[in-house]
């Protein structure tokens, strides 16, 4: 695991997008299709990455201030009946 970690501090930007790219893809820039394995560990070294380099909000999964759903539920406002109606002097 502590070569994983130290190939992982050596990705450049340049590496990183690259690796993005293929796992976006499912493709390596010459064509290859990715392996399950190869896109698992793309993906640990972009976390690794993306953790050591860009704030949170830009990291990969990041889902911002999320609420419980009973605790954000606004007042729904009222709906307007009178968009249902039929119009007068309307033929159905």
């Amino acid at each position: 695991m502590s070569s994983f970690i130290q190939t992982a501090e050596n990705i450049t930007p340049e590496i990183y997008t690259s690796l993005k790219q293929a796992i976006e893809l499912g493709k390596w820039a010459d064509g290859r299709k990715l392996t399950p394995e190869q896109k698992e560990t793309c993906m640990q070294a972009i976390i690794a990455w993306e953790m050591k380099n860009l704030p949170e909000e830009e990291r990969t999964g990041y889902m911002g201030g999320q609420e419980c759903g009973s605790k954000s539920k606004k007042a729904e406002a009222p709906i307007d009946t009178s968009l249902f109606a039929p119009a007068s002097g309307t033929r159905h």
